[in-house]
Formats: structure tokens, sequence, C-alpha cells
């Protein structure tokens, strides 16, 4: 396959017009694809990389906690669909065996007809009953080694980010023996900046949904934020839905960290891409409005975007430029979980995932795998 005079994103260079040679599965050098025959018109489109959202619970009616493969089969669809190919889809706070058997199937899947399960996010239990959010508090304990242990060979070590709060007895012992086994992720915290900076210097490197469950970021006490700041190595996430985080707090954040340690994530819930009504997270039910999905008691409980709804926002609603956004939506993630060798940028040698959008960020074609993606259903 050869895409012809696509607009190309390149991480070092922005968009250059050029063409893309596939052969099978993978990315290949020109002259290399032996299916030249087929040959895409893609004059006047971006191309750029399949998305990895690594900070999601569902959509479409599932959620990854429901721990069947009905429902990753129907989440990846939904997710390679609206070019999403590789996802590391993110647990709740549950009790052990719940999460055991979720982490079992997860590690099971082989589906192909959709997005690539590359990895499991797990935000809770280690984390703050004072920041708990839409977590269930009755499941929440102190952050545990050996438990955590556990569930990553219950996943077939198929876990790459594990929430934490760093405040939390134990916790700094947990990301020193850890932190070359997983990446160590703080949220859903109280930490204040020496808290957190201790935990950075120790050998955390990710924050998850920034601003959001953590103390605000204010003049004399710059919290888990400023600590991030002044931890280079750290990436930090972004919900750019256009409620969880208002417009000039992001173009703040862009200017603050720069695109190169920025994530964007949807963290979305099983309501994505359905009506309004009430659904549940965690075992807890969620009321979903419009652009909105609360706790009974108006707790936000996650979002009811996809990511590259998010991407779009970023450029279209926030005024961040195209390849930053794209970079924070593709490249960035992939690098995060360290999945970049294979996914993440248009490269020789990578997996062909590929979106092919118009000049309004509409989705015109999705290659996934080498091949024109076209759900089952």
């Amino acid at each position: 396959m050869i895409v012809k005079d696509a607009l190309v994103y390149r991480e070092d260079s922005g968009f250059i017009k050029e063409d893309i040679y596939i052969h099978e599965d993978r990315i290949v050098e020109k002259g290399l694809s032996k299916d030249q025959d087929l040959v895409i018109d893609a004059g006047g489109l971006y191309a750029i990389p399949g998305l990895t959202d690594i900070h999601f619970h569902g959509c479409t009616g599932y959620d990854f906690s429901d721990g069947t493969r009905k429902a990753l089969e129907e989440i990846t669809k939904y997710q390679a669909s609206n070019g999403i190919t590789t996802i590391c889809p993110a647990s709740m706070t549950l009790q052990e065996e719940d999460l055991e058997n979720i982490f079992r199937n997860a590690s099971a899947y082989e589906g192909r007809d959709g997005a690539i399960l590359c990895g499991i996010h797990m935000e809770g239990p280690f984390i703050s009953k004072g920041k708990k959010g839409a977590q269930n508090e009755k499941y929440i304990h102190k952050p545990d080694i050996e438990h955590f242990k556990k569930l990553q060979k219950a996943a077939g070590e198929l876990i790459r980010i594990v929430t934490i709060a760093p405040e939390e007895e134990g916790a700094m012992e947990f990301i020193s023996q850890l932190k070359e086994q997983v990446v160590i992720s703080l949220a859903h915290t109280l930490a204040d900046y020496d808290i957190a900076k201790e935990a950075f210097r120790r050998g955390a490197r990710h924050v998850g949904h920034l601003f959001n469950a953590m103390p605000p970021f204010t003049h004399r006490a710059p919290g888990v934020i400023g600590a991030a700041f002044d931890s280079p190595q750290c990436y930090v996430e972004l919900i750019t839905d256009g409620v969880h985080i208002h417009p000039s707090v992001v173009r703040a954040v862009f200017k603050m960290f720069g695109h190169d340690r920025i994530v964007l994530i949807s963290d979305s819930m099983m309501a994505t891409g359905m009506a309004d009504g009430e659904y549940s997270l965690g075992g807890q039910s969620v009321i979903v409005r419009g652009s909105r999905a609360v706790l009974a008691d108006g707790t936000l409980a996650g979002s009811v975007s996809n990511l590259m709804e998010c991407m779009r926002n970023c450029v279209l609603d926030m005024g961040i430029p195209l390849e930053q956004a794209v970079k924070c939506a593709a490249v960035n993630p992939a690098k995060a979980i360290g999945i970049y060798d294979s996914y993440g940028s248009i490269s020789p040698g990578k997996v062909a995932n590929i979106v092919l959008l118009d000049q309004n960020l509409n989705i015109k074609s999705i290659i996934l795998r080498g091949q024109f993606y076209k759900s089952s259903e």
C-alpha cells in the first residue's frame, strides 16, 4: 500500500507532504512495499499516527472493569473506529478478587478486530480517601508491594501504570522497589509539594489527570503540580474534554510544561458514545447529561469524550497547534508506557497505524495494522 501526497506528521518537523509505504502490517522505506498496486490518494489530508489512550475506563455501554471478553471487544472496536489504535485502559478501585479477574481477562484477550490492547492502567486502590473522586472508598487501602505483584502476575505483566498517593503509609517504599517494573503515577492524592517531590526523586515519573483529584496549584502551596513541573522526567496527563479543565488552564499547562511532557487522555467512562442517562463506574451510579458525567453528589465521574475528540478540542477550541496536540495524543503516551518502539509515529519498522484527517480534523480513513479499518459490525 502507498498513501500518496499526505501531509505526514513528523515529530521533529511538523507536517511534511510525502508518501507513506506500507508492507503487510508495517511502515517501510520507499521501494520496499510489495503491494504498490494499492495507491491511496491522500492529497490535502493530514496523516497522523494512530492515537494511544493510556487512561480511560470504557465506552458504548461497556467498562474495562466488566472483566469480560465482550466488553473488551466492544471497547477496542469503538476506540479503533475513532482513530485510537492502541489502548491502555484503566481499572477502578475494587476488591482484590475482582481486580484479579479483570486483569486475567485482559491478559487472555487476543482480539484483532479493534484497537491493540497494549497495557493496563491500574488506577487504585492505593489512593487517598480524601481525594477519591469517583473511586469507591470501601476498597481503598495502603500501598502494598505484594498485593501489586499478585495482581501483576494475574495480568501477565500487562500493568504498565499504577496510580499511588505518595503520602500514604508504605508509598515511598513501594515507589523505590517497583520503579523499574512499572510506571508509577501520582493521582488521587493529598500530597504537598515536598512529599510529591520526594516521590519523583524516588522514581515516580507520571501524574494522572493533572489538577483533578489533587490539591490546587497555588503561589504558596504548589503541591503535586509544582513538584511535577520541577521534575523534568515526569509526564502529566490532561483531560481536554472541555469539562474537567478550563481552556485557559490547558493553554497555561502547555506553556508551563511544554508539549514534550503532556499526555492527552480521555478518562472516558461507559457512557461515551451513548445517549444521556444513568450508567455506572466502579459500582457507583453515574448520571450523564450532555458532556458531563457525575455521581449523585456532583463529583465528576470521568468523561464522555474519546481521545480523538479531546485532541480535536485542543486544536479547535483551546488554541493548541495541531502538531503539538498530535504529539501529546500519539507520541507522548506511547513513550510514557514504553511502546514507542512499535507505535506512536509514522516511521519505518513500526506498526502501520495511521489516521487520515481532513482540514477540519474529521476522520476520513483509518489504517490499522496496515489495513483499512472497518468494524465487523
